[in-house]
């Protein structure tokens, strides 16, 4: 008897090696995937600047970072009530009281995410809402309204020929790498229910039809992961609205099953393994049994093509 339909993943046609570079961009979602990559020695760049939730957002930093084309002082706003620094293209991670500091953080970040782009072969980009809001006064789209006061801006939803079009543009221009697309689960209970319905439909339908129309793109079911196969509020953190840690696990796993070479889930494996025993605080770090251990698996990471200099300096500092 089966109480669940599970969802069938077709595995990638250009799966990913464990040395291959990857960048994930997009909403939050990307963030708790792309760091259990991570965690598994997978050499990713996570959204360098920020967490973006609309698709033109996402596309139009990446674009001005392939320009190399800095952060300005004029670009600058202020909040009304504490007069903190920002920029409308960024989210508030960047926030500051001091001008110079935000400019100095966003373009490093640039530069990190252009850096980051050119060196990859795969790209995660998870879409999180087709609602974005103009600013009224330069008719531009803001990544993040910064919580300022809703009548500076224009809320809009965008259509799907709105995300295809400049995207299938972009995707063109780099044969070389491949682009995974995403939906992220999270709900957008601000939009209301139905408002997310439309906005998440929104985004699958133009997930589907760049990958129709761009030889190098694809589509992982991450949403449908979620909201499909364990379809339970179990599975969402306490807002009702965020994936739980377990969820996150377990779309992860269906994206080493589908994405990921055969080679590529044994090493992330054995990697996850060694980072693990760096992890755990040990009974008795003075035993030679210990000692012992963690000698063997200092040298089995040092043997490693991968960076374990973190959970190395953390081993060596209890010997």
């Amino acid at each position: 008897m089966n109480f669940r339909t599970e969802l069938k993943i077709i595995p990638f046609e250009q799966p990913i090696a464990h040395s291959d570079a990857l960048l994930s961009l997009g909403s939050c979602f990307a963030e708790g995937v792309a760091q259990r990559l991570a965690e598994r020695k997978f050499r990713i760049v996570i959204n360098p600047t920020g967490t973006l939730f609309n698709p033109l957002s996402i596309l139009q930093t990446l674009q001005r970072a392939l320009r190399n084309e800095p952060y300005h002082r004029e670009e600058l706003s202020q909040h009304l009530n504490d007069e903190a620094y920002f920029l409308y293209e960024l989210p508030t991670r960047f926030t500051s009281n001091d001008p110079d500091e935000v400019l100095r953080r966003a373009n490093e970040a640039q530069q990190q995410l252009c850096e980051g782009f050119r060196q990859a072969n795969h790209l995660l980009i998870t879409f999180g809402t087709a609602w974005t809001y103009r600013r009224i006064s330069t008719g531009k789209l803001v990544a993040n309204c910064h919580k300022q006061p809703a009548q500076l801006f224009q809320r809009e939803r965008l259509t799907t020929e709105q995300i295809v079009a400049p995207w299938r543009d972009f995707v063109e221009q780099y044969p070389d790498k491949q682009f995974i697309f995403t939906v992220s689960p999270i709900r957008h209970l601000g939009d209301g229910l139905p408002g997310n319905a439309v906005s998440k439909a929104t985004l699958r339908l133009a997930c589907e039809e760049l990958t129709e129309r761009c030889a190098n793109g694809c589509y992982f079911p991450a949403f449908e992961a979620l909201t499909d196969d364990l379809r339970d509020y179990r599975f969402y953190a306490d807002d009702l609205c965020h994936p739980s840690p377990m969820a996150i696990d377990y779309i992860s796993e269906r994206f080493l099953q589908a994405a990921v070479t055969a080679e590529g889930r044994a090493a992330a494996q054995e990697a996850l393994r060694l980072v693990h025993f760096a992890r755990h605080e040990p009974f008795q770090p003075d035993s030679e049994a210990y000692r012992a251990a963690a000698k063997r698996i200092i040298a089995q990471m040092e043997a490693s093509n991968c960076d374990f200099s973190d959970e190395i300096a953390r081993i060596e500092s209890r010997l």
